[in-house]
């Protein structure tokens, strides 16, 4: 199929009124910005990197689609960010009643049967798991923007560790980072550095005021298009000292259990399973349960994150990031299942990197 925006919101607006007569309801209200990028193919409802409700939402009933906004963000919206045939509701910003005018509208669109929604208010009902879960998988054209997002916060990253001194702060490395993104058009979601004294003691921390160091760690989400990519990147500014070249090979060990456990048809929890397990193995068996490890990446990071219970079934089309850590050592890249492998979206070509279970892995840079 040759995707085009029109095409891609034309197939996700029919997805959207299967669920409607699914669940017998009369409207679906998407008011958070992770949903409003999925329904509008990338475009951004906020100013805000912070808001999980953004200054526009989305409604779509049996045989309309609406875009609610107000009068102070629909200029810009409309040149700008959103693309495709949507009816426009726009209601002056310094209206006193701008909240309850919005719902009576939504109510009136609806015509008195139940209003779906991903963050529901006060009559409205919540949209069902299984349905949340049909955006999980991606389509072509979400793949292809996903690819970009990935190849650009990889560089960002490369560029900023690059440039990074031994007697720069955390804090001057996750500006240049962050600067780093913003310059290639993307937002980021958080950037992590730590130097050598604090990345012993906190493996995933905001960056303080600390001097890097021998070392630094880098690990970075950022988001294009409303999709997060997320990664991570080390730098030695010393020789290596014995044994520190062992903590590269030692964690993209442990990574690669977790990564072959990444197949179609495996719940979620099987690779929470398999990280347990190497875990163990490493002689660190309760680290899956100190830190986070990722999970199901997309619109959000994560959208579903990996523990004992998740169940929800690996498909093709799924984005996945996981972060495993070690004693000295962390490792991150986004990868998208598809046919029956992972592809690393945030593959820097230019990184040291060696290829671990056939997959190309990025190395601690060492430069002086």
């Amino acid at each position: 199929m040759n995707w085009n925006v029109e095409l891609e919101i034309a197939h996700k607006l029919a997805q959207m009124r299967g669920w409607l007569e699914q669940e017998k309801a009369g409207a679906l209200r998407l008011r958070g910005v992770d949903w409003f990028a999925w329904a509008t193919a990338g475009a951004s409802g906020s100013t805000c990197q912070t808001a999980e409700c953004g200054c526009a939402e989305v409604l779509v009933t049996r045989d309309a689609a609406y875009i609610l906004t107000d009068a102070a963000e629909a200029q810009r919206l409309r040149q700008e960010e959103v693309r495709g045939c949507w009816t426009w509701q726009v209601t002056p910003w310094m209206q006193p009643r701008l909240a309850e005018l919005r719902e009576h509208f939504v109510q009136h669109a609806a015509q008195g049967r139940p209003v779906l929604c991903d963050r529901p208010g006060l009559h409205e009902r919540c949209l069902p798991a299984a349905l949340r879960e049909e955006r999980l998988p991606l389509l072509a054209p979400e793949q292809a923007r996903y690819r970009d997002v990935g190849r650009l916060a990889s560089a960002a990253a490369s560029e900023a560790l690059r440039a990074a001194r031994p007697d720069w702060s955390e804090q001057e490395l996750a500006g240049a980072c962050a600067r780093a993104l913003w310059s290639r058009g993307l937002h980021a979601v958080y950037v992590l550095a730590a130097g050598a004294e604090r990345f012993e003691r906190y493996r995933r921390a905001p960056p303080a005021a600390s001097p890097l160091g021998e070392r630094a760690v880098l690990a970075l989400c950022a988001q294009g298009f409303g999709l997060c990519a997320s990664l991570s990147r080390q730098r030695r500014f010393r020789p290596a000292r014995d044994g520190i070249g062992e903590a590269d090979a030692a964690i993209l060990a442990l990574e690669a259990v977790a990564l072959d456990a990444c197949v179609a048809g495996h719940a979620l929890s099987m690779v929470y399973h398999a990280l347990d397990s190497a875990y163990a193995y490493t002689g660190q068996p309760d680290t899956v349960q100190e830190f986070r490890q990722g999970g199901i990446a997309g619109y959000r990071a994560p959208e579903v994150a990996a523990g004992a219970h998740t169940e929800i079934a690996l498909k093709d089309g799924m984005a996945l990031a996981f972060h495993p850590s070690l004693p000295g050592s962390m490792v991150e890249d986004t990868f998208l299942l598809s046919g029956g492998r992972l592809h690393n979206l945030t593959c820097d070509p230019d990184w040291p990197a060696a290829t671990v279970q056939g997959r190309r892995r990025p190395l601690t840079l060492e430069l002086q």
